[in-house]
């Protein structure tokens, strides 16, 4: 079991990440509320991992806090709840959003997450209230206010803005929302001065 990993950020690419951890480079998928904390690249960077082996890949998840992999873990063990859903539900809302969702059945506000349908939104309900309780007496996700923006590397024809959009609805894709529905939702909050990962919140909040 991999459980924690201390090394250099070597790459950003939402949801993933590249660390190297003397001299090996692990490749790590986080949610995005956990994202938007982490270091500039070439910067040291600690991350709580949980290790996900199948017959066809073997995954490692990262979180910012024991706290936040915990959430994690409840929720994969939920009925029809696998990591890459998991993963989903975490960028697309906080720890206390999706708890406050749980607390007061609110089925409606969990649809609009992709993947979640009515009856996986109503088995999280009811496999997860009582698990939560007490969990949402602090936020385990509070995003930096002031991070520094991602560093993009583009060619000499391609704007960063550009690059940012283009990384941005990659991003919300790989986390399971249809094309069509990334796009729009990044061409509406888009702004000139935003990093990729400013459009994927901005998109995120959006939606849900």
């Amino acid at each position: 079991m991999i459980g924690r990993l201390r090394g250099t950020l070597l790459e950003k690419q939402p949801p993933e990440l590249l660390i190297e951890v003397s001299g090996v480079g692990y490749e790590v998928q986080m949610p995005m509320s956990c994202f938007y904390e982490l270091p500039n690249i070439g910067e040291e960077a600690i991350i709580c991992t949980h290790f996900v082996v199948r017959e066809d890949a073997q995954l490692l998840f990262g979180f910012n806090t024991t706290g936040e992999r915990a959430l994690f873990r409840e929720l994969i063990k939920a009925n029809g709840v696998g990591p890459k859903l998991a993963l989903a539900i975490l960028s697309g809302m906080t720890a206390n959003q999706f708890i406050r969702c749980v607390e007061h059945e609110d089925t409606s506000t969990l649809v609009k997450l992709p993947g979640v349908g009515k009856k996986t939104a109503e088995r999280l309900v009811v496999e997860l209230k009582d698990r939560l309780k007490g969990w949402g007496a602090g936020d385990l996700f509070t995003p930096e206010a002031d991070r520094a923006p991602i560093e993009n590397i583009v060619a000499d024809d391609i704007t960063p803005v550009a690059s940012a959009e283009s990384e941005a609805m990659s991003a919300l894709v790989s986390l399971g929302y249809k094309p069509q529905q990334a796009s729009r939702s990044v061409s509406q909050v888009i702004q000139a001065d935003m990093s990729c990962e400013d459009i994927i919140r901005e998109a995120l909040r959006s939606m849900v």
